[in-house]
């Protein structure tokens, strides 16, 4: 419990013509919890649920009851654009997943792919109690991290303890997800590359079947914490085919010094009176945040 008390959770956090509406078909679907400025714990969670799991299971069915949320918890920054049927927590968790296995074949050769796999896997899973909050909520670092942390226990050593016969399993997730917060081994570090990657290929394609109606310009911020080279030549494709896109339909979209910065064509900028570029460094912090600046 300790080590997940330490981690600070890492965000950041992310339909065709009608793809901006007023209406949301997930709204009722999204992670109960209390409103967020009350006093927030696992327990007050579970009273709202249609099915509070037992105290003592004996089988790992009640915890794949919880992570079954994660299908239907949309990613919240979507929804503060209007963007109809966004994607879920799940969705954006299985794509992450895929991109660990298509890892480069030189910066391959430096990591554990299935140690990735398993983070991506598992990274936002406290989500599943605790619901995917953005800087936009107000909720501190610390706080975040704590419900998070005290989400994580739960799953991992109450719905997945010794009566279930699943307690290794229990501690597999729960150690992936700490190593994800902290940030600390190489492992880490690509897959908070990857959330930050597929956030951009999100946002890409809402711009694109938003047909030159939505411009998602404030998610490009957090192009500019990817660290990893591979990743960074990878996010460069999506944003030269974001410019490509944006060209077609004869408009100038947003965040354009951004993604000049990206590729190459804004060398020099220096930060000057807290701003980097145009973004104020209270914008890359909150970012940073966010990891889904949706999301």
């Amino acid at each position: 419990m300790e080590r997940a008390k330490r981690a600070a959770h890492h965000v950041i956090n992310s339909s065709e013509t009608d793809l901006i509406s007023s209406s949301d078909p997930n709204t009722s679907a999204t992670a109960a919890a209390p409103p967020l400025d009350k006093p927030w714990s696992v327990q007050q969670v579970l009273t709202t649920l249609p099915g509070p799991p037992p105290s003592n299971p004996t089988s790992p069915i009640p915890f794949l009851h919880i992570v079954e949320r994660l299908k239907t918890t949309p990613r919240e920054g979507w929804r503060r654009f209007s963007i109809s049927s966004p994607e879920s927590v799940a969705d954006h968790m299985y794509r992450m997943s895929i991109l660990t296995l298509l890892c480069p074949s030189p910066l391959r050769k430096k990591l554990d792919i299935p140690r990735c796999t398993l983070l991506a896997l598992c990274h936002d899973m406290a989500e599943s109690l605790v619901g995917d909050i953005t800087p936009m909520d107000g909720v501190t670092k610390a706080e975040k991290a704590r419900r998070e942390g005290e989400t994580m226990e739960y799953l991992t050593k109450q719905l997945l303890g010794v009566g279930t016969g699943c307690e290794e399993g229990g501690t597999l997730l729960r150690e992936a997800w700490e190593e994800y917060e902290e940030s600390v081994t190489l492992e880490a570090k690509f897959v908070h590359d990857i959330d930050k990657l597929e956030l951009v290929i999100q946002m890409m394609e809402y711009e694109r079947r938003g047909q030159g109606q939505v411009d998602l310009r404030e998610f490009l911020r957090v192009a500019e914490n990817i660290e990893m080279e591979e990743m960074k030549e990878w996010c460069r494709d999506v944003l030269r085919e974001r410019q490509d896109f944006w060209d077609g339909v004869g408009k100038e979209p947003g965040g354009t010094d951004i993604s000049k910065r990206i590729l190459g064509r804004g060398d020099g900028e220096t930060e000057v009176d807290g701003k980097v570029g145009g973004e104020t460094v209270e914008g890359k912090e909150e970012a940073e945040m966010d990891g889904r600046n949706p999301g």
